[in-house]
């Protein structure tokens, strides 16, 4: 089932007022949060092969661990863009366009530089 970014949000706002939460909740603490939510997600990878962090997602407990964190760091996203007062679905359209235009797909095709590399 597929929910939307509004559906997530409001599951996550109601998770947080049931517990009085809120007022830990400042936008300070989120984007922090939001960033150590983040490191959790690296913390999978960490001292391993390429080979096996790719494993990760084959695997049921590092598949498990991997949605865990990931569910973490959506959901202090939505926190986070809820009380910054974010769109995020039209903030990411927005930098979308503007990608595009510093990566142009005749420049950028196939390549790793960063756009002030490109020419």
């Amino acid at each position: 089932m597929t929910e939307s970014l509004k559906d997530l949000t409001r599951a996550v706002l109601d998770f947080r007022d049931e517990r009085n939460w809120a007022q830990f909740h400042g936008l300070r603490h989120l984007m922090v949060s939001l960033s150590l939510e983040a490191a959790e997600v690296l913390e999978l990878a960490q001292w391993k092969s390429d080979d096996e962090v790719e494993a990760l997602a084959g695997e049921p407990a590092g598949r498990a661990a991997l949605a865990d964190e990931c569910a973490d760091v959506l959901a202090y996203l939505l926190l986070l863009a809820d009380r910054a007062g974010i769109d995020l679905t039209a903030a990411l359209h927005a930098k979308l366009l503007k990608n595009a235009q510093k990566y142009p797909v005749k420049k950028s095709y196939g390549r790793r530089d960063k756009y002030t590399a490109l020419g």
